[in-house]
This record gives structure tokens, C-alpha cells and sequence, in this order.
């Protein structure tokens, strides 16, 4: 019978400087801690300390350092990479010592954790430096971050972003093998393996881009189309229940679990019961802390969903205490993209979590916000009203006449607008319709066209 692998057993590291708090320097621990379970390990201890910053070599104070390493079974020294010289004799003795340990292993030690997890953006030197200490794979946020990104992109465009960003963040944190970098022969001679390796990443990055660039052309012409549609574009932080909100309101099968970017492909899918003209609802990628740049970047496609909509609902868990300081990060992510311009509303959800006396504090803090749980039918109904009532103050009434002779374009006309009236004459079909003003004049030019 095949055995499961072992879970990969994790530590996490946080460092706590004077302009953080506690309450938020524990929330990001703890959501660090469910990115790691995102990834399949499984926390088995935590080492936090208070420093002025987080550029020192090793990160931590030696201290610190020793009491991670206790953890993990590793020295607490950094030390260096190259292997101490040994005599003869001491090789002897270190090689009788090895015996010994293997014939008589302690069965009472236990395993020790497999990685190291940071919660903050390391430079290589402390990867390395921390490794050396404390004998363990060492993955910063970022890294974390990026490496569930990979795991969960689905679609080729989301696989495309995600790599190359994924490239972009191992190149500088390449490292000579233990085997050595020496020089090569014939073709590239004079580079090293470290060498090759950085300029095979370099251009991998060059391919992806024009794949990428490709595949965005198409994305581009889709959203082209549905230009002058009404459109609803559902931002947030991650797991604040966009997708729940989305199945709600659409009653699509979106996936939906409680997990930290379960999803990562925009998804697009029509209001329901259906409008006339019809309510598209986008449901894109989470939000975080110390989102990767390069993942800002990589996902303009995604991110185009909010540039392009008419109204943003930016979700918000509101049974989570640091929700202000995620909705914060949610819209400095869209001010980096233009998107701050879009008229937007707060909707605090989980509300089926939160007490009377929160309930009323929120009210208080937010007046205008819409206060709803995704599961409770009448809450989505009623954002469903306040969504069509926020495009119905935008729309304009208007006469169309369709020509006999084009009588074909009457679907298009249905699709774009809402047809309060018909009756015909001499030239033809006589349209009431009401919709926003530029589907009326899109439909005025094609009713124009020869």
C-alpha cells in the first residue's frame, strides 16, 4: 500500500517594527499562516521579535536566531558556505561519530520543520544567511505568495502572468550549485552556470511576453465587445467572499472555498434574474498585503475588468478586525492601475458573523455602505436593486427607427437598451428605448450605416 508523503512542517518568522501594532502584527502572522496552509504545509511554531527594521543580514538578533534554529535542528550560525578544512584525524572521528548517531537514533526527537516562512520581503544574502542557521528551506511572503499563484493559475493567460512573474522573482535569487560554477566550453564559453542559468530566465521572460501580449489582444478585443454593456466589477481583499457574492448574484458555479486566492481568472457571467439591458458581473483576483509588484503588473488583463467597469463593489470582510487597513490595500492596488476613478460602493460582508454592537459601530463609521451576508437571499436581492438602480440614473430615453431593410439588428437593439415601446410607419420599426448614452449612439451609427 502507498504511504502519503509526510506534510512539510513550517516556521514562521515576523518581525514587528515600532510603526506596527500588535493587533495588526498578529493578523499578519496569522494570515501568513493561511497562505502556508494554502500551500499544504502545516505550522508547528511561530518566533516573532521586535527590531527597528528588517534589513539586518540575518534578520533576526542572534537571540532569536538561536531559538528559530532550536526549532529547526540547525546551528543558529550563519557562518560560512564552504565546509571547515579537517585533518585526517579529525575526519576519523567525525566519521566514527556519524556511526554512532545512526546505530543508536533518539526515537523520542520528532521531525523537524522543513521550512522556514518570513513574513517580509527577503534579499538573497538573508535567504542564504538564514538557511545556513537554521538548516531549513527559507521562502519569504512574496515567495509564498507567488508560489500559490502558480499552483492555482487555471486558465492560459493566468499561467502565462504568473510564470513569468514567478521567473522574475527566483532570477536574482539564483545561486551557484554545491557542484561549483565553473566556466564553459564551446558555445558560451566564459560564462558560468549561474550565468547560463540567468540568461535562460531572461529569455523564457522575453518568450512569455510576446505569448502574453497575444493572448491579451484577444482579451482586449472580448472586453472591446462588451463595451457599452453595464458592467459590475466585484474587488477586494482575498476570501473577503467575493466569490460567494458572485455565485449569489449570478448563479454561476464559481468556485468557492475558504482559502486564501482560491481563484485567480476573472470570471464573467450575467445578473440574475436577467435585465434588460443586461448587467455583466465580474468576479477578479484577490487583493493582499505585499502583493508582489510583479504580480500587479502580470495581471493588467485581470485588472482591466475594474479600470473597465462602470461601478466597483469593493467587498469587505467585515467580521475581520483589520478589515479597514485590507480595504486600504484593495484601493492603493487599484490607484497603481487608474482605477480610483471608478464610481464605487463599500459593501461590508459576513455580516451573519458580526454582533449587534459591531453591527452598529459599522453603521456608524459607514453610512453609506451596504451592509449584507452573501448567504442570506434577501441581502443579495436587495444589492441586486441598488445595482440597477445605480445604471438606471445613468440612462437616457430615446426614439430609434429601424428600417424594414434591417430588420436583423432588432436583437442588437433588445441586447443594448430597454425597448419601452414599438410601433411602426412608413420607414419602419419605431423603437421607445432606454438605456446609457453611449449604447444609444453606438446603435444610432449602426442603424445609420449603409
Amino acid at each position: 500500500m502507498e504511504t502519503k508523503p509526510p506534510i512539510p512542517l513550517a516556521v514562521l518568522v515576523g518581525i514587528q517594527t515600532p510603526e506596527v501594532d500588535d493587533v495588526a502584527h498578529a493578523a499578519s502572522l496569522e494570515e501568513l499562516g493561511r497562505l502556508v496552509k494554502t500551500l499544504g504545509y502545516e505550522v508547528v511554531g511561530t518566533v516573532s521579535q521586535r527590531r527597528e527594521g528588517t534589513g539586518a543580514g540575518s534578520l533576526l538578533g542572534s537571540g532569536k536566531l538561536a531559538e528559530l534554529a532550536a526549532l529547526t535542528g540547525g546551528t543558529g550560525v550563519v557562518g560560512s558556505m564552504a565546509p571547515p578544512p579537517r585533518s585526517k584525524a579529525r575526519q576519523r572521528f567525525d566519521g566514527a561519530a556519524e556511526v554512532a548517531i545512526r546505530a543508536e537514533p533518539d526515537a523520542d526527537v520528532g521531525r523537524k520543520p522543513d521550512f522556514v516562512i518570513v513574513d517580509h520581503e527577503l534579499s538573497p544574502s538573508q535567504i542564504r544567511n538564514l538557511e545556513r542557521a537554521t538548516g531549513a528551506e527559507v521562502l519569504d511572503r512574496t515567495g509564498v505568495i507567488v508560489e500559490i499563484f502558480h499552483r492555482h493559475a487555471n486558465t492560459r493567460e493566468a499561467k502565462l502572468q504568473v510564470e513569468m512573474a514567478r521567473l522574475k522573482y527566483v532570477a536574482p535569487r539564483l545561486r551557484e550549485s554545491s557542484g561549483g560554477g565553473g566556466r564553459q566550453q564551446g558555445p558560451g564559453a566564459g560564462e558560468t552556470t549561474l550565468d547560463l542559468d540567468r540568461r535562460k530566465i531572461r529569455d523564457r521572460i522575453s518568450e512569455l511576453k510576446d505569448q502574453l501580449e497575444a493572448v491579451q489582444r484577444d482579451s482586449d478585443n472580448r472586453r472591446t465587445g462588451r463595451r457599452d454593456q453595464l458592467r459590475v466589477a466585484l474587488v477586494g481583499y482575498t476570501n473577503a467572499g467575493k466569490s460567494s457574492l458572485m455565485r449569489a448574484l449570478t448563479g454561476s458555479q464559481v468556485l468557492v472555498e475558504d482559502k486564501l486566492f482560491a481563484t485567480l481568472d476573472t470570471t464573467v457571467r450575467v445578473l440574475q434574474p436577467e435585465t434588460r439591458p443586461r448587467v455583466l458581473v465580474s468576479d477578479t483576483v484577490g487583493f493582499i498585503k505585499q502583493l508582489p509588484h510583479d504580480l500587479v503588473a502580470s495581471f493588467r488583463s485581470t485588472l482591466a475588468e475594474a479600470l473597465e467597469a462602470s461601478l466597483l463593489l469593493f467587498v469587505v470582510d467585515a467580521s475581520d478586525p483589520t478589515y479597514e487597513a485590507q480595504l486600504e490595500v484593495s484601493r492603493s492596488v487599484l490607484r497603481e492601475i487608474g482605477a480610483d476613478a471608478v464610481p464605487s460602493r463599500l459593501v461590508l460582508n459576513k455580516m451573519d458573523r458580526v454582533d449587534a454592537a459591531t453591527r452598529a459601530a459599522l453603521i456608524e463609521k459607514h453610512p453609506d455602505a451596504i451592509l449584507l451576508s452573501a448567504h442570506a437571499p434577501e441581502d443579495v436581492s436587495a444589492l441586486r436593486d441598488t445595482i440597477i438602480a445605480f445604471f438606471e440614473a445613468a440612462m437616457v430615453e430615446d426614439v430609434l427607427v429601424l428600417p424594414y431593410a434591417k430588420q436583423g439588428l432588432i436583437g442588437e437593439v433588445y441586447d443594448s437598451a430597454r425597448v419601452l415601446s414599438e410601433e411602426y410607419d412608413e420607414t419602419g420599426r419605431v423603437l421607445k428605448v432606454r438605456g446609457l448614452p453611449g449604447a444609444i449612439t453606438r446603435l444610432r451609427r449602426s442603424l445609420a450605416a449603409p
